[in-house]
């Protein structure tokens, strides 16, 4: 009886951290869509060692506007303004079902960040 309580234990323990661990990666991985602060979807997906965001929906629907590169919660990349078509540094942090994006000039002394959400 002693046995079959410890392996179950075991078992359990296991698969507790398996679980853990996959609501970790997925809490932190940046591939998919998301709803962006004007409303337009962009998706996220790996191009190479990084990843492209391309806008899905709206005026703008299939113009790339930025690639990343990280991994966690963390990205660096650019980032551009589909209305200027100007390019950005950018940062991307996510937390969950958000992410914050932001993209900055003269070395990050200027930078504007909206939250999507996603999909």
């Amino acid at each position: 009886m002693f046995k079959f309580a410890k392996a179950a234990s075991t078992a359990a323990l296991a698969g507790g951290l398996v679980a853990a661990m996959s609501a970790t990666a997925f809490a932190a991985d940046i591939e998919g869509t998301w709803r962006t602060k004007s409303g337009e979807k962009a998706k996220i997906a790996k191009c190479g060692s990084s990843y492209c965001v391309t806008l899905t929906t709206g005026q703008y629907a299939g113009k790339r506007i930025g690639k990343m590169s990280g991994s966690g919660s963390n990205y660096k990349g650019s980032i551009t303004d589909p209305v200027k078509d100007k390019k950005y540094n950018g940062k991307a942090k996510v937390s969950g079902n958000s992410l914050s994006m932001s993209g900055c000039v003269l070395g990050g002394l200027i930078c504007q960040s909206q939250k999507w959400t996603r999909l």
